[in-house]
């Protein structure tokens, strides 16, 4: 499942892989490539007939090499299949591993009614294979019938690994990630239906007749009604980890995202204490990402996991990591422009109460009104929108929580004199009244900054249902488990809500009085220590001209010409270029670049786009000295460029490709490449570099061993080596998968918000879009545009808003009635809508969720794409 749930709506039944497809192993995504001198793994495809007749479609993946090896069974996410995992089963199987994948009943080419891994069909179908895997000659057995084996997934298929460690004895580790331990408080937390979230489970899984009749039946009971009942809960409950807790006693490594209002960190939590009490060994990683969005992470997960099978299935002294680690992601700090993301760790899981701090709130007694219909609702989180609407709102700066007048009380505490870690579980204690015999009320926990402007910390609430409210109640509210900063200055917020968009709440109208019993209690976990800098972990590659072109910076060193004389007004500009003119031949009449002049400001990322033949890479290696140019200037801050100019100490680059001696370890490489500079080693500033690069334990191992991905790492720490002012990268991306895309993107941005500059020649026009500030656009060695990306893709003042199937002309027009909104033309699978200057997209969002629109994305609909082909002709 891929945790960015809305990328993944493309249609219902693959909504789901948004539950669970790319989770796998940290949440989505695929392993990195193996080492390209590796053969690539043997597959196998093979339909296994279980007991019952269900078909079940498998494939098998083995690399070369005698002997026999341990196993690991890899479950795909909710909606998905065996195919999601192929890469992921490759990469194990390079590194030793016999690997099992499957689809599902019910998904892929696999037979069978869904059953939300049910004991007696999905959990016996993992027993089945198990048994098979024991029949293989490659696969390592403790005894006979009993292999060597380890499993993983995401979502669906984390839950799946739990469960299969609690029924079958013959498994030896799980790793599983973002998963549930009791799916019914996960779908119906304190008694509150779980509306939006359980309806994607059943959409995406193709629609209720695709699901055991016993869960289709509950679905329609409890979606009809709005309150789950006993029987319900027990259904759910039959399926969860949490049925076998005192069975489940193998080395588990639990993922959880912090991002995720499906499948909260209360989960993850509930499951280490229930197997640590069973004497297994138990580790926590919070994660920055989730089911809503944001960074899964995927590389630095990916490579915790294998090293907890490593030192579990195969013996080895493999580190497996701390007892706790949370990644610590601030979002885009407003002083800087920088993307805070910090790794915090502690030698003991400090649970979700650890070293309260007590807070004093103060509030009147409040009356709040539960609207017949309980509408209109609040909003906390969008489910299912998470990887896309919210994501690019975040991206603007907006956010979409809302709080109607006269449906919420809220109790302000002071502001902080000092700031304050929340690591856990808050609590408070209120009394309720209703003027009905039950209450539902949705509590949340806002960071408020002192212009009035609040938070709330991963967009999560907590739902409770009050019986017996009529008389009034005191009540314990447990608020969501969050790792969230309050600034000095800063004070929090605590709200009781009346409805909530992604709930089921009482439809008759009701008033409920509110006050206050008691402090607000707040959980610290003073030994989760931060570490220094590290970022996500796949931010790394790119070189520095590589070895050969520090070679070629020294023996030109000798031959520099006289060079124009510096221009102190350009002293603090990067890069000035005027001019710019080369011919393919000095008689020639064809120029690979002609007549070329732009600019680039301190904290830029510039985007060098154009076709192939536009004369980027020339430009490239014109403005590292590499080659001269027939014409025109280049000044770097203020000095001309020459070959060996001595202002190229300030460049680091990639232009060529990084050249590595294959049997030194990265860290001799970097120091070989430095001294060939000749400039002294305190210069280096490696540890800064590599705290940017986060190449952490590889740094040890030789090149050879490297996979290509590892290369890329190990070339940006040397491009980054001396902590260049001006960073030049030629197609960085290229041999990357998706989520290091996603993570060089973060190091771009990080590296020029602390005043340093980055150039980047891509062809992925989508990434330049997100990760640059600026373009260059060339075509036939010529610029054709040059400026701010927003003003090069345009306004952005229409937006194409999709919803998966088209609207109803009424719908339609209710949208173009909205305050703000100047048109709205139905789309094939959604609505183009033009903004009034100054409207947003969240508050536009907000009112289509008031009209029920179902909205799936939200974004501009000019693209860089639309632009570029616009700007070039075609020529591309």
């Amino acid at each position: 499942m891929d945790l960015r749930v809305p990328r993944l709506l493309k249609r219902p039944r693959r909504a789901a892989a948004a539950l669970g497809a790319a989770v796998l192993l940290a949440a989505t995504g695929t392993w990195t490539a193996t080492a390209s001198d590796t053969p690539r793994p043997h597959r196998t495809d093979r339909v296994l007939t279980m007991a019952d007749g269900t078909r079940v479609d498998t494939s098998y993946f083995t690399s070369g090499g005698g002997g026999r090896r341990p196993a690991v069974l890899l479950a795909h996410g909710f909606g998905g299949s065996k195919d999601d995992l192929r890469a992921q089963a490759e990469d194990l199987a390079g590194h030793g591993y016999a690997v099992l994948t499957w689809s599902a009943r019910g998904f892929g080419r696999s037979t069978g009614k869904i059953g939300l891994n049910d004991p007696a069909h999905e959990v016996t179908d993992v027993s089945r294979l198990i048994d098979w895997l024991a029949t293989r000659p490659e696969v390592r057995l403790d005894k006979p019938g009993d292999p060597r084996v380890g499993m993983a997934g995401g979502s669906y298929g984390g839950a799946i690994s739990l469960l299969a460690a609690g029924h079958d004895p013959r498994v030896d580790a799980i790793a599983p990630a973002v998963t549930y331990w009791d799916l019914a408080d996960a779908l119906f937390p304190n008694g509150v239906f779980k509306r939006l979230w359980t309806g994607v489970f059943f959409n995406s899984g193709g629609g209720c007749g695709q699901f055991e009749p016993a869960l289709c039946a509950m679905y329609q009971r409890v979606a009809q009604s709005g309150v789950p009942d006993a029987d319900a809960r027990a259904v759910l409950q039959r399926r969860s980890p949490a049925a076998v807790a005192d069975r489940i006693k193998v080395p588990t490594l639990l993922f959880q995202g912090q991002t995720d209002s499906l499948f909260t960190l209360a989960q993850s939590d509930a499951a280490e204490r229930a197997i640590r009490a069973n004497g297994a060994p138990v580790k926590v990683d919070w994660i920055a990402g989730g089911h809503d969005g944001g960074d899964l992470e995927t590389g630095r997960v990916q490579g915790r996991v294998r090293d907890w099978f490593d030192h579990y299935l195969k013996g080895e002294k493999a580190g497996t990591g701390p007892a706790f680690r949370i990644t610590r992601t601030g979002g885009v700090d407003s002083t800087d422009g920088s993307t805070r993301s910090r790794g915090a760790t502690a030698d003991a899981y400090p649970g979700l109460r650890g070293d309260p701090r007590t807070i004093p709130l103060t509030g009147r007694e409040q009356r709040v009104a539960n609207p017949a219909g309980a509408s209109p609702p609040a909003v906390s989180a969008l489910p299912g929108l998470g990887g896309g609407g919210l994501a690019q709102l975040a991206a603007l700066g907006t956010g979409v929580s809302l709080d109607f007048p006269g449906q919420y009380a809220k109790f302000d505490a002071p502001p902080q004199r000092t700031a304050l870690r929340i690591t856990g579980t808050p609590t408070a204690r209120v009394h309720v009244k209703s003027t009905s015999a039950d209450a539902v009320l949705f509590a949340k926990l806002y960071d408020v900054g002192p212009g009035g402007g609040q938070v709330l910390p991963g967009q999560l609430v907590t739902p409770l249902r009050i019986t017996g409210a009529k008389s009034g109640k005191d009540v314990t509210v447990t608020l969501p488990p969050v790792d969230h900063e309050v600034q000095q200055g800063h004070r929090l917020r605590l709200v009781l809500a009346t409805t909530d968009l992604g709930y089921a709440s009482p439809t008759a109208p009701a008033t409920y009085t509110v006050s206050l019993k008691g402090p607000l209690s707040v959980p610290t976990a003073p030994a989760v220590t931060t570490a220094a800098t590290p970022l996500p972990s796949w931010v790394w590659w790119l070189p520095l001209a590589g070895a050969a072109v520090a070679l070629a910076l020294l023996l030109t060193a000798r031959r520099r010409t006289t060079a124009p004389a510096p221009d102190p007004e350009l002293a603090e500009v990067p890069l000035v270029i005027t001019d710019l003119t080369k011919r393919y031949a000095r008689s020639s009449d064809r120029y690979a670049v002609r007549d070329l002049s732009f600019r680039v400001e301190k904290g830029q990322v510039l985007g060098l786009l154009g076709p192939n033949g536009a004369g980027k890479t020339t430009t490239l290696r014109m403005l590292m000295g590499l080659i001269r140019p027939d014409g025109g200037e280049i000044r770097v801050f203020g000095h001309a460029i020459r070959p060996g100019a001595p202002v190229l100490s300030r460049v680091g680059a990639f232009v060529e490709g990084a050249g590595f001696l294959p049997h030194l370890t990265g860290r001799e490489n970097l120091e070989l490449y430095w001294r060939a500079t000749g400039r002294p080693p305190e210069d280096a500033h490696l540890a800064e570099a590599l705290e940017i690069a986060g190449l952490g334990d590889a740094l040890a191992r030789a090149v050879r061993t490297y996979s290509q991905g590892m290369r890329q790492r190990l070339a940006i720490a040397q491009a980054m080596l001396g902590l260049p002012d001006l960073l030049i990268l030629d197609e960085p991306t290229n041999g990357l998968d998706p989520p290091q895309i996603r993570e060089m993107r973060e190091v771009l941005i990080r590296y020029a918000a602390a005043g340093r500059t980055v150039i980047v020649s891509s062809h992925l026009l989508a990434e330049v879009e997100q990760s640059c500030t600026h373009l260059v656009v060339m075509d036939r060695g010529r610029l054709v545009q040059a400026g701010p990306v927003g003003e090069i893709v345009g306004s952005g003042d229409t937006l194409l808003v999709g919803t998966g199937t088209p609207l109803a002309e009424p719908v339609v027009e209710k949208v173009a009635a909205l305050d703000g909104v100047v048109s709205a033309v139905r789309t094939e699978d959604g609505l183009l809508i033009r903004l009034e200057p100054g409207n947003t997209a969240g508050q536009l969002v907000v009112d289509l969720v008031r009209l029920e629109v179902p909205v799936l994305s939200v974004g501009p609909h000019r693209r860089l794409e639309d632009a570029f082909l616009t700007l070039i002709g075609g020529s591309a």
